[in-house]
């Protein structure tokens, strides 16, 4: 009987409360706007930003955030230094080396240059047509991220 408990309480919680952000690659992209046309909000980052991870652990972790995230947008969570080729609005994007094992992927400057510099963290959000319509390149509590997914709801 415990047993039969607990498999339902944690069934109960995972169907409820416990989902997971879903994260799409560039490649599928354009087949689920075939589907369902949304706007992309692109989560730029790096392995070494602190306040990249900062941003994974928590506000990317924020149920609120992952519902509205999964329901109402594509999500693409895109590491900077990302070696292999992207194929992406007809073009394909490589990485792009300045050192010994080091070096930035074009698509990541392409989409997160801002006066132009990339800098760490980078929301880069866009259009059903893949256009850039706004980027943001400083971290982003849980609180002002919903403010900002509540204005690109609009």
């Amino acid at each position: 009987m415990k047993k039969l408990f607990l498999l339902i309480f944690f069934f109960g919680i995972s169907a409820t409360g416990f989902c997971q952000l879903k994260s799409n690659s560039f490649e599928e992209i354009d087949r689920l706007q075939q589907i369902q046309k949304r706007k992309i909000i692109v989560f730029i980052h790096t392995d070494w930003c602190q306040f990249c991870q900062r941003m994974k652990a928590t506000t990317f972790k924020n149920q609120e955030i992952i519902q509205k995230l999964n329901s109402d947008f594509y999500f693409i969570d895109f590491n900077a230094e990302e070696k292999r080729d992207i194929s992406f609005n007809n073009h394909v994007f490589k990485f792009q080396p300045s050192g010994n094992n080091v070096g930035v992927h074009e698509l990541a400057l392409q989409l997160g240059t801002i006066n132009n510099q990339i800098t760490y963290p980078t929301l880069c959000v866009l259009n059903e047509k893949n256009e850039i319509i706004f980027q943001y390149n400083i971290y982003l509590s849980a609180n002002d991220f919903k403010i900002l997914l509540e204005k690109l709801e609009k």
